[in-house]
């Protein structure tokens, strides 16, 4: 079984001729991880120092990569932004406790 993991861009929202699939894969671990992967560099690159996690959430939703899992396995669900969600806090609290630090 193949799993898609496709990509669509928040930034123009509806718009099919901004989708483009980044790649299939074997297993759903793996493109779990690609799109995971996909996720977290838009965070990262995203991210500016003193941002809030709701802050950071919505320059994702703005401006973000949407990769999403198309396959047969009814068992592989990812949502893009429920994960980029979780990770917004994870980046922010981690950074507050950086900061904390010096």
């Amino acid at each position: 079984m193949k799993y898609k993991v496709v990509v669509d861009d928040n930034f123009h929202y509806m718009d099919e001729s901004e989708r483009y699939t980044h790649g299939e894969f074997e297993s759903s671990d793996i493109a779990l991880s690609a799109a995971k992967a996909l996720v977290d560099a838009d965070l990262r690159s995203l991210y500016r120092s003193g941002m809030t996690a709701d802050e950071l959430y919505s320059h994702y939703t703005s401006f973000g990569n949407d990769p999403y899992i198309i396959s047969e396995d009814e068992s592989c669900h990812f949502s893009a932004w429920n994960y980029a969600k979780e990770r917004c806090q994870e980046i922010c609290k981690r950074a507050v406790q950086s900061d904390g630090d010096t």
